[in-house]
């Protein structure tokens, strides 16, 4: 029953998470096509497709772990290195599959059923269960 309440707890901290992340990336990404639109017309903005492209991953692998973190200690809960590295690999993962359309056009999502699989398995990974620490004994009197 406890684990079912911890899934229920990460189930909207890692729906804010990927729809934190995926903002972070796309409007990142929209930088490079500024950039690229720029530099066509003769205007370069001082930062390249290529240095925005790195900024939108960067930002993206950062801001997933932390929205997560942050998230399951605002609910109480405890032990949350589970959920967050689970939750980071599958947005790695799904960024990583779904980023050739992300890089073509601005604007684009990532597809649905990525996403949704990146909120299922962050969930999931509640479930795990942690070992807690036993309550040491002082053996001063």
């Amino acid at each position: 029953m406890i684990t079912a309440a911890r899934a229920l707890k990460a189930l909207p901290v890692a729906m804010l998470a990927v729809a934190a992340s995926h903002l972070i990336l796309s409007d990142t990404l929209r930088l490079g096509f500024v950039a690229q639109a720029s530099a066509t017309l003769g205007s370069p903005q001082g930062y390249s497709q290529n240095q925005a492209f790195t900024t939108a991953l960067i930002n993206t692998a950062l801001v997933m772990p932390l929205v997560l973190w942050v998230g399951l200690r605002i609910t109480g809960e405890r032990k949350v290195w589970p959920v967050v590295l689970a939750g980071t690999a599958a947005w790695v993962v799904a960024v990583r599959r779904g980023l050739d359309a992300l890089a073509d056009a601005p604007g684009v999502l990532l597809p649905w059923t990525s996403l949704l699989l990146v909120v299922a398995v962050t969930a999931l990974a509640a479930l795990i269960p942690v070992r807690r620490p036993r309550a040491s004994r002082n053996t001063h009197h």
